[in-house]
């Protein structure tokens, strides 16, 4: 089954006067790589809250951020950040003495201040209210994984039909080999007649030849590998695993061997299906990218 690395997923909760909110959003990445946007509360448990997203997500860049919210107003208290306005002070009789001023300072001037009213709750008890945690983070994972998979679909269906297209072209790839010796024959003896009218053409030297060119050209075994990667290209499509990479990799063999038949083959039949083919590949790369 296949899974995009690209979601998005949202889970909250009340318990009690606490409200539990976490969001995850997952992109590309050729690695995993995980970004926790927690509270100073909460950083005690960020190995526990890693081990839980990476159980489930193998690959990507995944930003997830949690909050805890209390609704109450139990605990709840007002402080001056006095360190702050003493600074603010400060300065400002600097610049009075600077100027030659005697402006009083305006209390609301500091009311308009961020930080200089630090507001501050009492601490929860973080062992009582992990189960809790842990249930949204577990829900907001299921709502990334549903987005994910439903993306993948997409995917799966774009690749099926490419697949197909490759498949069909190495059969005209196939078939197409098979009269391109005798071809090449035919145009080796009206080659010879044209140079030296009424004389005997030598046959055996003419098979020699032929021989030779077929020898040369075989692409056989380029064809057999490919549909092997093709085969297995679809069976790592049903794996329910992470697998991006291992589908990059078979492309890139399918993309060598096509390379060895446009090199060997002089057929321009042949050298054009190949294009088309790489085309195929190129798409199909690029899809991957979005890939768990």
């Amino acid at each position: 089954m296949l899974k995009s690395m690209t979601g998005y997923g949202r889970a909250e909760s009340l318990r009690g006067h606490l409200e539990f909110i976490t969001e995850i959003r997952s992109g590309n990445s050729r690695y995993r790589e995980i970004i926790l946007r927690v509270s100073q509360s909460l950083q005690p448990y960020e190995d526990r809250i890693r081990s839980i997203v990476s159980s489930s997500l193998k690959r990507g860049r995944i930003e997830i951020s949690i909050q805890i919210k209390d609704n109450s107003d139990k605990g709840l208290k007002l402080e001056l950040n006095r360190p702050l306005v003493k600074a603010y002070v400060d300065i400002f009789n600097e610049l009075n003495n600077e100027l030659g001023s005697k402006q009083p300072i305006d209390l609301s001037f500091f009311s308009q201040q961020k930080d200089i009213i630090i507001v501050k709750q009492d601490s929860v008890d973080l062992e009582e209210i992990w189960p809790d945690l842990k249930d949204v983070i577990d829900k907001a994972l299921l709502s990334l994984d549903t987005m994910r998979i439903n993306e993948g679909k997409a995917i799966e269906k774009d690749f099926l039909e490419r697949l197909n297209r490759i498949r069909r072209y190495i059969d005209k790839i196939t078939d197409r080999a098979k009269v391109t010796v005798e071809g090449y024959r035919d145009k080796i003896r009206q080659r010879i007649n044209e140079l030296v009218q009424g004389i005997e053409i030598n046959e055996d030297r003419l098979i020699q030849e032929v021989a030779f060119m077929a020898e040369r050209s075989d692409i056989t075994e380029e064809l057999i590998r490919i549909k092997s990667h093709l085969k297995q290209f679809r069976s790592y499509m049903n794996k329910n695993d992470a697998i991006g990479r291992r589908l990059d990799f078979l492309l890139q063999e399918i993309n060598r061997e096509v390379n060895t038949i446009a090199s060997k083959s002089a057929d321009s039949i042949i050298s054009q299906i190949a294009v088309e083919i790489k085309a195929e590949l190129e798409k199909l790369r690029e899809q991957i990218q979005n890939l768990e």
